[in-house]
């Protein structure tokens, strides 16, 4: 297929048929993939130490509710 060069960019090519940018410097490209995967597994960490806490709460919540009840005598 042939691609239309991107005036000023001689890494970039436009497909004719989509009207696409494309990027043919292949060690752009896996920079970029590097960097988003880097960025997901981030991502998937924050989340988990979010529901960490968030369930280190809810068990710190119950032990007072506990403690509370034992101290009350009921």
């Amino acid at each position: 297929m042939d691609y239309i060069k991107v005036k000023d960019h001689s890494n970039l090519k436009r497909d004719p048929r989509t009207n696409s940018i494309i990027n043919t410097n292949m060690s752009e490209y896996q920079e970029y993939v590097s960097k988003r995967d880097k960025k997901d597994e981030e991502n998937q960490k924050l989340q988990s130490l979010e529901s960490d806490v968030a369930s280190m709460k809810g068990d710190l919540d119950e032990i007072k509710n506990l403690l509370r009840s034992l101290v009350n005598g009921s």
